[in-house]
């Protein structure tokens, strides 16, 4: 997005009272349950706009199953996603790659595909409506049958959490969980209840607005 300064807005996860940093918390309680859940044998998660990793990174790190994930990570600035290559090596998480890349170009999860934790944080009150839809669409191709997505999207008017779950229930995801209305963002879990489709990798998803 042009004239945002992402490092910087990754400040407010430092923040514990922040409403980022309270999203965050949820977002790593919603991947750690599906980390619990999952089926047995080695795992795919793929992370579109992954910043500095904060939401995957921490999470994995902590839970029995790590060494059963391999994780790609897409992120456009080379700075936040050199930021989440180091956050990985750190933790010693061999298995967690950092591309640096346009998240909605779908050939930069080759590899991963269908996986079977997608996460799309950060992103739906950054695009459009339609390419939100759009993104929705697709995500029967990047998910497993069985396989989970981790969304948010703020609460701000208008919130669209209700009209983004409709089309996650159309394009063959059934809803698991979502936060509390009284919170200042959404956070939810769709789960795939379809064969994923297969992915055109020449697509472009999204294109952030201003």
């Amino acid at each position: 997005m042009a004239g945002r300064d992402w490092q910087a807005w990754h400040a407010d996860y430092d923040d514990p009272n922040s409403p980022l940093s309270q999203r965050l918390a949820v977002v790593r309680a919603r991947l750690t349950d599906a980390l619990d859940e999952a089926p047995a044998g080695p795992l795919r998660l793929i992370s579109m706009v992954a910043g500095q990793g904060r939401d995957v990174i921490p999470a994995l790190a902590r839970h029995p199953r790590q060494r059963d994930v391999a994780a790609r990570l897409v992120e456009l600035d080379p700075t936040n996603a050199a930021a989440a290559r180091k956050a990985a090596l750190d933790a010693g998480l061999d298995g967690v790659d950092v591309v640096t890349g346009d998240a909605a170009l779908l050939y930069n999860y080759d590899g991963y595909l269908p996986a079977h934790i997608v996460l799309i944080c950060g992103l739906f009150g950054n695009i459009s409506d339609e390419d939100i839809r759009r993104t929705v669409a697709h995500a029967s191709a990047l998910t497993q049958r069985g396989g989970v997505v981790i969304w948010t999207r703020h609460r701000r008017d208008p919130t669209m959490l209700t009209t983004i779950s409709g089309w996650f229930q159309e394009a063959g995801f059934a809803g698991v969980w979502e936060s509390s209305p009284d919170l200042p963002f959404g956070v939810a879990v769709h789960r795939s209840s379809r064969e994923p489709m297969p992915a055109p990798m020449g697509a472009k998803l999204f294109t952030f607005v201003a």
